[in-house]
């Protein structure tokens, strides 16, 4: 099948690539960096010098995937290609775009007589070889002549044990792909996950920041563990209730550097995870977990906030509570009594 596919990053150029090997599918590339272009051609794309001329290049009726971040280079990209293509083509965003971005972008394309496709995209830098895991939304027909690209991409059946009782269901769910529902469901569906994803990663991390301090010279004696978090995470991961990819990636990072010096601790966060509260709020359904996942995102970005600074006042305005000379080491503070265990 022919696609053409514009953003050729470190998703985008190994969609290229997976199309090509494992599916032999026909794409023509495009993106800025020249030399992503040049590279992905010797690979067996076929190389386009702008919009223009992908579209050229581009038999209809022509579907071309966007994998850029999401945003006004998106949004720019979709608007120039909406006005050069024709009835019945189709436009296919694969970014971690905004949901109801879909629904307007769908609208207005519909008024030229195009078509709308939106994939949730999982996989990351890993997806040539393990596969991507899509969630995608448009109109039905669409979705379905596009399958063949949605199936090479995706993971497949692999050594994943079955699930009981899915026979008469979705067998694409199995493979590694759904079709979630109409326009702006995919990325829904992709918000949500990763929303789940702030959670889980900030559960692993305090739990082994927990580990990681469990030696303190402030706690008694006979209650400190020197414990080995390479090898803790490397047990886990085999058999435990808690494995997964996840914790494969802690596992691999604890085992390269166990101190894991060479990461500043600062982390972003890119859009998904707002958006998830933001529906939570919506829906008033409360996301505690995954809200305060979030909020730690923002503060490993800051140093002492002012809110802090007003937290200090207060504290020194009603009890006499006196702030330390020297900022101390956190887990080092002082913990009141009645928290503390009893050195028996």
């Amino acid at each position: 099948m022919q696609i053409g596919l514009v953003g050729l990053g470190r998703m985008g150029g190994n969609i290229v690539r997976r199309l090509i090997d494992k599916g032999g599918h026909d794409v023509v590339v495009y993106d800025t960096n020249v030399d992503r272009i040049a590279d992905l051609a010797k690979h067996g794309a076929v190389a386009s010098t702008s919009l223009g001329d992908m579209i050229v290049k581009l038999k209809p009726p022509r579907t071309i995937w966007v994998m850029l971040p999401a945003g006004k280079i998106t949004e720019d990209t979709i608007a120039t290609l909406s006005h050069s293509l024709l009835h019945g083509d189709t436009v296919i965003d694969g970014g971690n775009t905004f949901w109801q971005d879909d629904v307007r972008r769908a609208k207005a394309l519909a008024e030229r007589g195009l078509h709308y496709v939106d994939v949730g995209t999982s996989g990351g830098i890993w997806g040539f070889e393990r596969g991507y895991c899509m969630m995608i939304g448009g109109e039905t027909e669409i979705v379905s002549r596009l399958d063949p690209i949605f199936a090479t991409l995706a993971p497949g059946l692999g050594e994943i044990a079955r699930t009981p009782g899915r026979k008469k269901r979705d067998p694409r769910a199995e493979q590694g792909y759904i079709h979630a529902g109409p326009v702006g469901a995919g990325h829904f569906v992709k918000m949500i996950h990763n929303g789940i994803e702030y959670g889980l990663m900030q559960a692993y991390a305090e739990g082994f920041d927990i580990l990681k301090n469990a030696n303190l010279d402030t706690l008694p004696q006979a209650h400190r563990f020197d414990l080995d978090l390479a090898d803790i995470a490397e047990v886990w991961r085999r058999g435990s209730v808690i494995s997964s990819w996840l914790l494969d990636l802690t596992a691999s990072a604890l085992a390269g550097n166990d101190t894991l010096e060479n990461y500043s601790g600062f982390v972003e966060d890119s859009g998904e995870g707002r958006w998830t509260v933001n529906a939570a709020i919506d829906e008033a359904v409360p996301a505690e977990v995954i809200t305060a996942a979030l909020y730690a995102r923002f503060r490993s970005r800051k140093e002492h906030t002012f809110a802090e600074k007003i937290l200090s006042a207060m504290r020194a305005g009603f009890g006499g509570h006196k702030e330390p000379q020297q900022h101390p080491d956190a887990p080092r503070a002082k913990a009141p009594e009645k928290l503390k265990p009893k050195d028996d």
